[in-house]
């Protein structure tokens, strides 16, 4: 089973509230024949096409593969979080890797950040960015941590940006009942992830890059030259970066050991309506601290667009509004009974320390992968450097290489079902509130 094709039509964007509010771009043709890059990037998301952009705007000749469409995969359906930081707390990455290498990653996060912000600006005013993520906190014995969490973030790297919620405070810009607190990022944000990708792949074109979509890589040799196998052509590249994320499965043994692929959902509800005024007054985004997380945010026609729920098999479930409606109702009970206009799955990735996956594979081949749901800023912050570290050194990409990134458990054929019993007792554990 594939995950590109085993939920999806070929060449097919999903039918999400995204792509039905998004100006799409014309189709790239497939690769056909062969043909020389300096640089060949497997892959449309946003550390995809970063790395394009990147490599074109330095000079170079750059080919970019897709074995579906740009913006396909996770990078075109996900909350649109523009997060702080990596998806380990901060002062937890620092008793791990020291004082140096976690100031380093937080500069790193940061300016991921402001990367995401400056190219909207610049080139896609149509994402809609906003600032403000609240974490949402459920049971009043998780608040002093999290409060805890960001003070050391103030102290230690000057970060002011966070304020704490109280119940009443977290009620009052949520519109919920439910949360004993919460902490409010004001540099944190949210966007419409797929205008975004959309917008990198119009600017990346623009700057040289030859897009060929609907060109599946089924293998890759070693070089030099790196030769890309698709299905109906090759690529001989100087260098390779392989930009697939959930996606990526066979196409290196480290990579796949490293990066396992789980899927998650969203749906759209009709317009709120009246409600709309009480419901995430200030127009946050929020995600809350389940192992298995909720998000959600309303979108510029005040609908509440709301995920959760996971699935670690190939197939999405038959039923994405049920599996997502009850997390609504119990969020937003006023909200029981409201029309789902549109329901969406998609494959993301993630490692076992839930620090991405970034290496050197070979000495013309980089990779990145497992973003562990932070990617909206950081892939994108990843895929320049791969891209800059093709032609220079990169520290940054050294330490990227460093962090602690373990096989997932029980190899090929065992690390889903093992993963699945993990994740179902973590599930469990939410729902019965411990």
């Amino acid at each position: 089973m594939n995950l590109l094709f085993s939920n999806d039509r070929r060449g097919v964007y999903p039918d999400s509230w995204y792509t039905a509010t998004t100006i799409q771009l014309p189709e790239c043709d497939p690769l056909r024949g062969d043909m020389r890059a300096d640089l060949c990037v497997i892959g449309g998301g946003y550390t995809g096409l970063w790395a394009a952009l990147q490599a074109a705007q330095d000079g170079r000749d750059v080919v970019l593969v897709d074995a579906q469409r740009v913006g396909f995969g996770a990078s075109g359906r996900n909350g649109g979080q523009v997060g702080t930081g990596f998806n380990t707390a901060q002062s937890s990455l620092e008793r791990k890797l020291g004082s140096q290498d976690a100031r380093d990653l937080w500069e790193m996060a940061e300016a991921a950040k402001r990367q995401v912000l400056e190219f909207c600006q610049a080139y896609a005013p149509e994402t809609d960015y906003r600032a403000g993520v609240i974490q949402a906190i459920w049971h009043e014995r998780d608040t002093r941590a999290s409060f805890e969490e960001a003070d050391y973030l103030r102290l230690r790297f000057g970060y002011d940006q966070i304020t704490p919620l109280d119940r009443a405070q977290i009620s009052q810009v949520t519109g919920s009942q439910v949360f004993a607190g919460g902490l409010l990022d004001h540099g944190a944000g949210h966007l419409h992830p797929f205008r975004y990708a959309i917008a990198l792949a119009r600017v990346a074109k623009s700057a040289g890059v030859r897009i060929f979509e609907q060109s599946r890589v089924h293998r890759l040799t070693e070089g030099p030259p790196a030769i890309v196998h698709c299905d109906d052509g090759k690529i001989h590249a100087k260098d390779v970066i392989i930009a697939t994320n959930g996606y990526g499965s066979g196409l290196h043994r480290r990579l796949s050991a490293r990066v396992m692929p789980i899927n998650n959902f969203m749906v759209a509800t009709e317009p709120l309506g009246s409600l709309g005024s009480e419901i995430l007054t200030q127009n946050h985004a929020v995600a809350d601290d389940k192992f298995v997380v909720n998000y959600f945010r309303k979108s510029e026609d005040g609908r509440l667009l709301f995920g959760g729920g996971e699935s670690y098999g190939y197939k999405f479930p038959s039923d994405i509004t049920g599996l997502v409606r009850p997390a609504i109702e119990r969020v937003y009970p006023q909200l029981k009974g409201i029309r789902i206009d549109h329901s969406w799955g998609g494959t993301l990735a993630i490692t076992m320390s839930r620090l991405p996956f970034v290496a050197r594979l070979a000495p013309n081949i980089l990779c990145a992968a497992g973003y562990s749901g932070q990617g909206v800023a950081l892939s994108g912050f990843v895929g320049r450097l791969l891209a800059q570290a093709l032609v220079s050194d990169s520290p940054s990409l050294r330490l990227l290489d460093r962090l602690p990134t373990r096989p997932f458990p029980g190899g090929p054929a065992l690390r889903s079902p093992l993963l699945a019993l993990a994740m179902t007792w973590y599930a469990t554990r939410d729902k019965l509130g411990l």
